[in-house]
């Protein structure tokens, strides 16, 4: 989970058995964007954003061939976090590493 993210997000996905992990407790909340998508890569965990910097710069590695593990990126207009936490969940545990490695996928889903 990106720094700014809702914990109630977190929390939902937690009550949902999703295994999550936020900036905060890997030690990152003080960590630029890129950083953050590197560690993100480095732990072989799909980074959850509502940034539009970080959508940037996961395009940006998209065109220039630079690995990452995955964005799953949401605006911050988007859709009730109810619904965030429903699709957050779907991805968890339908779709494999490699299916996102490299992507960006938008949410909402449907």
């Amino acid at each position: 989970m990106d720094v700014h993210i809702p914990f109630t997000i977190t929390a939902g996905l937690r009550r949902r058995g999703v295994d999550v992990l936020t900036s905060q407790e890997d030690g990152m909340q003080e960590a630029e964007d890129r950083p953050l998508l590197e560690r993100a890569n480095e732990l072989k965990r799909v980074l959850f954003s509502q940034d539009a910097d970080l959508l940037a710069i996961a395009s940006g590695n998209q065109q220039q061939g630079h690995e990452f593990a995955g964005l799953i990126y949401c605006h911050q207009l988007g859709p009730k976090i109810g619904e965030i936490i429903e699709d957050l969940e779907l991805m968890a545990y339908c779709a494999d590493i490699a299916e996102v490695r490299n992507r960006v996928i938008f949410l909402p889903l449907s």
